[in-house]
């Protein structure tokens, strides 16, 4: 059988690497532009008939992916150590990846199928860029030695943050318009004689995620090493069926890397609820519009940037752990100090006037949010791409695409469990803080199963 090490160039190809991580380049519009600061605002308040059910609804499609990725991706990881190609897969997840980007154009106002067209793109499209993403990071041990593969996590998540950065600012400074002014958050109108009035430029993320992904894309096709192939697709996939169950129990056999997956899963949980929250939270608690929102997305991306500059060299130097150890660290306590802040409020105690009318982020509890804000922004990118540089250094090489399933599993099979509980506290409370207050549960216990982990040294 055919290792990571028999492919393993003596000296790293550049080329690949920098064509290897142009995929996350390629990807994060998705999840910046349509999942999180520009579509899914404009489908809970425009299509949905109200926020509140927009939010709901938003979250069953969520959930609903959530579940599909947790049942294929372990299988399909399986099936990818079998066969032994990995683009060919990415390439299959693709083509539907694409045409649902594109879909999200055609969830307009007036539509009578706008709200089906916009959950299900997003749902199909959201499962297949996640499972597209378990096969370009499996390609990871075949790039560079295992005492760079921190470096290389994060020089992928790092580009990752400033595609999100970039295609922000274009869609927020050019295609998406407030319906008041007509005007974007630059002052411009929008370009291709997009109509502020229907929000055609909320619906425009979409078709041009698709092209930005489908441009950016293509050198990993053309210049990543791909493991040889070595079986064919259909005992490969009965096969795949077979080693579900015994990759879980092997998991379950090895303490580590099961504490791992488990820290991973309730972690991450609470990452998508702060994720799913946070913009909404400071609209409620804040009184924070469209541009607020958007502008402190903008300096998030950015200081995500700057983490993962900083969290790669940390990884390789210091292992994965004490990385993620310490971001979840910073999580809790800016979490904490978040939710203290009210319009008039710092810190629970601290009183201060709020801000006046029509200036931007003028009053203390919104500096102080945004500060906040910012180093939540700059340890989540080397928090997550840790994980993954953990995970390999956990993993037999000769099942990590399988391991990387699982890892999909774990931060995905409950990943609709903490925006839950934030939901029922939040309505048993009446009160956006103590709904928030449920996260940091989420990551003291995540937290404490990831102390129990050992980290091999140097992979």
């Amino acid at each position: 059988m055919t290792v990571v090490s028999d492919i393993l160039p003596e000296k790293p190809d550049r080329r690949a690497i920098l064509s290897w991580a142009l995929f996350d380049w390629a990807a994060q519009p998705f999840f910046t532009l349509i999942t999180t600061f520009v579509f899914a605002p404009y489908f809970a308040s425009t299509l949905a008939a109200t926020p509140a059910e927009g939010q709901s609804l938003w979250g069953y499609a969520t959930a609903a992916a959530g579940l599909c990725i947790a049942l294929l991706a372990p299988v399909l990881g399986s099936v990818a150590d079998a066969t032994g190609g990995r683009k060919r897969w990415i390439f299959v997840f693709s083509i539907p990846f694409l045409v649902c980007c594109w879909a999200i154009w055609y969830a307009a106002p007036g539509n009578p199928h706008a709200i089906a067209i916009a959950l299900t793109a997003f749902a199909i499209g959201t499962l297949s860029i996640e499972i597209a993403t378990v096969f370009n990071n499996a390609m990871m041990p075949s790039l560079v030695p295992a005492a760079r593969i921190g470096r290389l996590s994060s020089f992928g998540w790092a580009i990752g943050y400033a595609s999100g950065l970039i295609t922000l600012v274009i869609a927020l400074g050019f295609f998406a318009a407030s319906p008041e002014t007509g005007k974007t958050l630059l002052g411009f109108k929008p370009v291709l004689g997009l109509d502020a009035a229907t929000q055609e430029g909320d619906r425009a993320v979409g078709p041009f995620s698709a092209l930005w992904y489908l441009v950016f894309v293509l050198p990993m096709f053309l210049f990543v090493p791909d493991m040889p192939h070595q079986a064919r697709l259909g005992p490969a996939i009965r096969k795949g069926l077979r080693d579900l169950a015994g990759n879980l129990s092997r998991a379950r056999s090895n303490r580590n890397i099961f504490l791992f997956l488990l820290a991973n899963m309730i972690f991450k949980d609470g990452l998508v609820a702060l994720f799913a929250f946070g913009g909404i939270y400071a609209a409620g608690q804040l009184g924070w519009g469209s541009i607020e929102i958007g502008t402190f997305g903008i300096i998030l991306t950015i200081t995500g940037v700057l983490g993962l500059i900083l969290g790669g060299p940390m990884d390789d130097r210091f292992g994965a752990r004490p990385v993620i150890v310490f971001s979840l660290i910073v999580l809790m306590i800016c979490g904490l100090g978040m939710i203290s802040i009210d319009r008039t409020t710092v810190f629970f105690v601290i009183t201060t006037k709020a801000a006046p009318e029509g200036a931007l982020f003028a009053s203390l509890p919104e500096q102080v949010f945004i500060g906040l804000g910012a180093a939540i922004g700059a340890v989540s990118g080397p928090l997550q791409a840790s994980c993954r540089s953990l995970l390999i250094r956990l993993t037999p090489r000769e099942h990590v695409t399988q391991y990387f399933g699982l890892l999909a599993l774990s931060g995905k099979v409950t990943s609709f469990l903490a925006p839950l509980t934030v939901g029922v506290v939040t309505a048993l409370t009446a009160s956006q803080p103590a709904g928030m207050s449920v996260i940091l549960v989420f990551f003291a216990v995540g937290l404490t199963l990831l102390l129990l982990v050992k980290e091999r040294p140097g992979g």
